[in-house]
């Protein structure tokens, strides 16, 4: 049934994809599906976008190696959806409502009265997406491979075989229908997220006898033991480093904050922080379901230990839920990950079709089709990047939301609001978010410094040098900051 249902699944994604190719006319309809989405349509767009393989893979893998520390992520839900909305998200859909805005880089000339924040923009949004995408694309391989058993036919080659059966499905819907395809299927995606959630939740507390059953599970096992539920993990840096990073990271997101180029009337945006929130937290209970099962069913034998952690949805789904709900999770895992990417991959490809040629004064003759080649091209090469990464979804994950949101968040979050902030620090300030990032990790992986040792405290401190240079320089610059046109003006205030 498993098997059925991701066929089913990945057929009627394709279908969609077919049905928004004869939607997609213009380069406004590839990349913002030609701003004519609902508030609701764009709620469980960025709910499903938000929530990735990262979540329902990666998430649990994490839980099962790290304890409850990892669950230090979910908690800025609660007001996340609320400064997404107030600070960048709101400004973003008053200026694309203003006048022809199709990408963050166009938010950002208009801005700026500069082509070069946009155009740095443009570089941090291909290369930390790739990462991004990465860890969609291995974790719609391990999903398919355990949904089609191809371990048993494959053997070591499985996995690069599901990975890259995930990966053609990818772009053959997201070339043909770009965002007017996403938004579709997400809304198809959100909602089976949202029933996969609650239901996930019920079945892990009930198999594991309740919820006082699976701690004493947990505690009394020598493989995880009390400190499993050390809120903030071995190193207390770890659980507050995660908790600031997805607390303020969520701002420098370009799939995210995409949607909001896309809201047919920003006057509705008002009970979007409610709605997000709450959908965000019942799709959250996925995976705070099966991190916090699997390990006690583990300690009590009712499961073998896993070979890796990412394996803990596929197994539990194996294992555990019954046939029909498993195959509705496999749906909604699939969901996850394919909303994700899509979005991710056709922001990378107006980076490449519109953003960047534009900045260099070379812009392309038909956008449409360079965005199509340039999908596919980033989804390919995204999928080799993760197969040679060698880690953990999650990890992978992180690491692109980091480098996004040390990179873009200060910008977003701060200078289109603030009429000091100049364009040539916003560019700085970018940059700066952008190579300390990768700098940093570099160094974390191979110096391994003690104080690197936390897997959020790279991205935070490039977060702060961003932010820093963002700040300064934009007060020290004394050039005369260009008029904003009035339809802008208004839109940002």
């Amino acid at each position: 049934m498993i098997g059925t249902a991701a066929f089913l699944y990945l057929a009627a994604t394709l279908g969609l994809g077919l049905w928004a190719k004869r939607r997609t006319g213009s380069p406004a309809d590839f990349f913002v599906a030609g701003r004519r989405l609902g508030l609701g349509v764009v709620v469980l767009a960025t709910m499903s976008t938000a929530f990735s393989g990262f979540a329902f893979i990666g998430g649990p893998g994490l839980v099962y190696r790290s304890g409850v520390s990892a669950l230090m992520i979910c908690l800025p839900v609660g007001f996340t959806a609320a400064l997404l909305v107030w600070t960048a998200g709101g400004r973003l859909a008053r200026l694309a409502a203003a006048r022809e805005t199709l990408t963050l880089a166009d938010a950002l000339g208009a801005r700026f009265g500069s082509r070069w924040p946009g155009a740095a923009a443009a570089v941090a949004v291909v290369v930390g997406s790739i990462g991004y995408l990465g860890a969609q694309g291995l974790a719609l391989g391990i999903a398919l491979e355990g949904a089609f058993g191809l371990q048993a036919w494959l053997g070591d080659a499985a996995l690069p075989a599901a990975t890259a059966l995930g990966v053609a499905i990818l772009v053959a819907y997201t070339v043909a229908g770009g965002m007017v395809a996403s938004a579709w299927t997400d809304v198809l995606q959100g909602t089976i997220m949202l029933l996969c959630g609650v239901a996930v939740c019920a079945v892990a507390l009930d198999a594991t006898g309740g919820l006082a059953a699976l701690v004493g599970a947990i505690q009394g096992s020598e493989a995880f033991g009390p400190r499993f539920f050390e809120p903030l993990g071995a190193s207390p840096a770890t659980g507050l480093g995660f908790y600031l990073l997805f607390g303020l990271g969520v701002l420098g997101q370009p799939h995210l904050l995409q949607k909001f180029l896309m809201l047919r009337d920003p006057a509705r945006l008002s009970a979007m922080p409610l709605l997000l929130a709450g959908g965000q937290t019942l799709c959250l209970l996925l995976w705070a379901g099966i991190g916090l099962a699997v390990p006690a069913l583990v300690a009590t034998g009712q499961m073998s230990p896993l070979a890796s952690p990412d394996g803990a949805t596929p197994a539990f789904l194996a294992e555990i839920a019954p046939a029909p709900l498993a195959a509705l999770v496999l749906a909604g895992v699939l969901a996850a990950i394919m909303s994700t990417a899509d979005s991710i991959a056709s922001v990378v490809a107006a980076a490449l079709a519109r953003d960047l040629p534009r900045a260099f004064g070379r812009p392309v003759g038909d956008e449409l089709a360079v965005g199509r080649w340039a999908t596919a091209v980033v989804l390919v090469l995204s999928a080799l990047v993760a197969l040679g990464y060698g880690d953990l979804v999650a990890l992978l994950g992180t690491l692109s939301f980091g480098t996004l949101g040390a990179a873009l968040a200060p910008v977003f979050a701060v200078g289109l609001a603030w009429r000091r902030a100049s364009a040539r620090a916003a560019t700085a300030s970018i940059l700066t978010g952008l190579g300390a990032h990768l700098l940093l990790e570099t160094v974390a992986r191979l110096a391994r410094p003690v104080w690197l040792a936390a897997p959020a405290t790279a991205p935070l401190v490039a977060f702060a040098a961003a932010l820093a240079v963002l700040v300064a320089l934009s007060w020290a610059d004394r050039t005369a900051r260009p008029a904003l046109a009035p339809e802008v003006e208004a839109a940002l205030d």
